[in-house]
């Protein structure tokens, strides 16, 4: 079987060691490609404009041309990653759709966090796991173990363990835990795309659940310590599969 061609990508930031750190991640992840690496915004943008990439990691704050502006200008010509030495930026690239933001300093694991979750948007599998389907994936050694997600003033890091359930209310997503409820500015889709689907499923337009905490199911609905969530008609079969009840 042909390998399927590797993924395109540029990487900008103002610091040099920072983009050569990012070259060698790639280097060392399978199906993916430097294309241009560089210091220069600019020299990025018309790179990015001339179609010449995939997957862009892009640093927010630069000289000539913020991270930001940069969005706005290519409007989704290709997938980006953020890097950026500040969690508060992480709520502009929420509002640019971006794949995922990279912290710094970034590690390889939560640098491949973040290539699996621009892979899954591109729809793009793995060379091992199209040839094989016994084949394990390649996939970071830590587990995705928490969220970050944008309140009204801040962006806040939630633990996916502590997480009972999500609601949909009027104009916010209420995290619901075991200590109160974060109401965030999030839309459910995204926090849907967010949420790792072997742990989270959706069971109501307005209900995104945390299968570990389920008590039990009685009705048609999903009973989580003394709330009794409605399963939506759309999503009886697949809460049903998921569980493995069919």
């Amino acid at each position: 079987m042909t390998d399927p061609a590797p993924i395109r990508c540029i990487i900008v930031d103002d610091e040099p060691l920072a983009v050569a750190l990012l070259a060698d991640y790639v280097m060392k992840t399978p199906g993916l490609e430097t294309v241009l690496r560089t210091t220069h915004v600019l020299e990025a943008l018309q790179a990015v404009q001339e179609d010449k990439a995939d997957l862009l990691f892009l640093d927010i704050q630069m000289p000539e041309l913020t991270g930001i502006q940069f969005l706005k200008i290519i409007r989704n010509r290709c997938k980006v990653i953020l890097t950026t030495a500040y969690t508060q930026y992480a709520l502009d690239g929420y509002e640019h759709d971006v794949a995922d933001y990279l912290l710094k300093p970034i590690t390889l694991d939560r640098f491949m966090i973040a290539v699996q979750k621009a892979k899954e948007r591109m729809g793009v599998r793995t060379a091992l796991a199209v040839e094989n389907n016994d084949a394990a994936p390649i996939v970071p050694a830590r587990k995705q173990d928490h969220i970050f997600v944008k309140t009204e003033y801040r962006v806040q890091r939630v633990d996916l363990a502590a997480i009972h359930y999500i609601e949909a209310l009027r104009d916010y997503v209420a995290v619901h835990t075991g200590t109160g409820k974060i109401l965030s500015l999030e839309s459910m889709k995204h926090m849907e795309e967010m949420l790792p689907g072997d742990q989270f499923i959706r069971i109501h337009k307005s209900y995104i659940i945390n299968c570990s905490r389920i008590d039990f199911l009685e009705r048609g609905r999903v009973v989580i310590g003394k709330e009794y969530l409605p399963i939506g008609d759309t999503y009886k079969e697949r809460v049903r599969t998921k569980l493995g009840l069919s």
